[in-house]
């Protein structure tokens, strides 16, 4: 059985976005001197909605986290969708960040993907550097994250963790590109029959939840390393009850 998302007035690819991407490729070319111009910077991009966002159900979360069960992915899908930290900055991770007694996680860097290849880099913004609450679901993922971490660096003769250690990469230890855990998501949805939603959807769905709990804005805003608390109210204020009276 194969489930949508559920969207927030939404489009599937809204045209804005398809304009970014297009622009971003035909730029990459006309640096490797593929092509001579950017055509897409001629056209100007049409306005983005910020409410085009991809929001999972509460019974589509629960199918992700039991047919995820075993999988490579389990692990950094529960942490973000119980967190709502970036692609870039879950990448980022080391042992050093979570405090596992305190049940927090600090967010002091992040991956990025260039054309020199991958880079770890500030936060996206001055409030991206955050210290964020590990619901118990987290805590425990991490614990055992942990764990596996050690079995798997003992078994390929690489030592014991230290503090710089990521916590999600290659078995190797080396960093994963963002690219490639989208990647990853993407054939994961396909083969699990999972709903057909971004990996950015995960922090959208952890947004939406606070809201729903009734956290005030000013809170979610911080949690999720937003410059200010109106960038959040542009993306997701649709999503806060009104009180007309």
């Amino acid at each position: 059985m194969q489930f949508e998302s559920h969207r927030a007035r939404t489009r599937c690819f809204p045209v804005g976005h398809a304009h970014r991407v297009l622009h971003r490729a035909l730029q990459r070319a006309v640096e490797s001197e593929v092509l001579a111009r950017n055509v897409a910077s001629v056209v100007s991009p049409p306005t983005v909605d910020d409410r085009e966002i991809e929001i999972l159900t509460a019974e589509q979360i629960t199918v992700v986290i039991d047919r995820l069960k075993g999988h490579p992915l389990y692990d950094i899908v529960v942490v973000d969708l119980t967190t709502g930290i970036r692609r870039g900055e879950l990448l980022a991770l080391r042992l050093s960040d979570i405090d596992l007694d305190a049940a927090t996680v600090r967010i002091e860097h992040s991956l990025e993907e260039t054309k020199n290849g991958l880079r770890f880099k500030e936060p996206k913004t001055k409030q991206s550097k955050r210290t964020i609450s590990l619901p118990p679901d987290a805590v425990a993922v991490l614990r055992e994250r942990r764990r596996k971490l050690l079995e798997t660096r003992m078994a390929l003769g690489l030592g014991k963790p230290n503090d710089d250690t990521l916590l999600f990469a290659e078995p190797d230890g080396s960093p994963t590109a963002p690219n490639r855990l989208t990647r990853r998501w993407q054939d994961a949805c396909v083969s699990l029959c999972l709903p057909r939603v971004s990996f950015h959807a995960l922090r959208h769905t952890h947004a939406s939840a606070l809201i729903a709990a009734g956290k005030d804005v000013v809170m979610i805003s911080r949690r999720l390393g937003h410059k200010n608390p109106t960038v959040t109210l542009n993306i997701y204020g649709h999503l806060f009850k009104r009180d007309d009276s």
